[in-house]
């Protein structure tokens, strides 16, 4: 199948799936499972706080085995480089992890990244050995930055953490894609399975999402709808589109008929 002949690459490391979910927001460990399975992603994003060290008390590690999924931890939560920094080695220190998702929060109540502090935690992180993918907004400025800071991965957002908007700006995405050298993964915002073809159409090279899953009404069948978007965004991307005109343009010729 198509998608198996177009892996994603990131940091070195081979996935087949180019759709990364994250573990929060579902009702139990069970749900999140299940909507894992289904959605065929093989990146789990996971806060340190969700992984519990006293194997007694449960966690998601019990649910999705860390042998076949890759763990991607985040500093979600931090509003500071140092904080975020701090909480990053915390995890290195408690599961090895050196592919992280690094996360810096400007405010609490627009959630918009903090590319400032992102900037300045990617080039501690990167220059003590982890293999950064960070999250940011849509300013393909920032992401240039944060390219060069020697991030594995830029991850701009669609809009809003938890919005659902989907893809507020799709020129400066596009224009993300374009001037990168990494992969570019949209991050936050997706609400629906057409926001993330759009993503995958723009050439985006991953699309990883939580709450778009995890708060539908069925959250497996989403998961599923997620995985097939993502995979078909990706297909028609590689196909080429065909070009936008502002007259019609007859499918079959007229010349000839009766």
């Amino acid at each position: 199948m198509a998608e198996f002949e177009d892996p994603l690459i990131i940091a070195g490391r081979t996935f087949h799936s180019r759709l990364l979910v994250g573990t929060g927001k579902y009702k139990n460990f069970e749900q999140t499972k299940a909507a894992t399975e289904a959605s065929g992603a093989e990146i789990v994003t996971v806060a340190l706080r969700r992984v519990s060290l006293t194997p007694d008390k449960g966690s998601i590690q019990d649910f999705l085995d860390p042998k076949i999924y890759t763990y991607l931890p985040n500093s979600a939560g931090c509003f500071t480089a140092d904080e975020a920094v701090r909480t990053l080695k915390l995890a290195r220190e408690a599961g090895g992890w050196k592919l992280i998702k690094l996360e810096v929060i400007g405010d609490k109540k627009t959630l918009y990244p903090d590319a400032e502090e992102t900037l300045k935690a990617a080039i501690i992180l990167t220059k003590d050995g982890f293999e950064v993918m960070a999250y940011t907004n849509d300013d393909p400025v920032m992401a240039k930055k944060l390219e060069d800071a020697g991030c594995v991965a830029v991850m701009p957002l669609a809009s809003p953490i938890g919005s659902g908007l989907g893809i507020q700006n799709p020129l400066a995405i596009r224009t993300i894609v374009e001037n990168a050298k990494v992969p570019i993964l949209v991050d936050a915002g997706v609400g629906t399975a057409s926001d993330a073809a759009v993503a995958m159409e723009l050439g985006c090279d991953g699309v990883l999402m939580n709450t778009a899953i995890a708060e539908a009404k069925d959250p497996v069948r989403m998961a599923i709808a997620m995985k097939h978007a993502v995979i078909a965004g990706r297909i028609a991307y590689l196909a080429g589109r065909m070009p936008k005109r502002e007259t019609a343009s007859a499918s079959s010729p007229l010349e000839g008929n009766i």
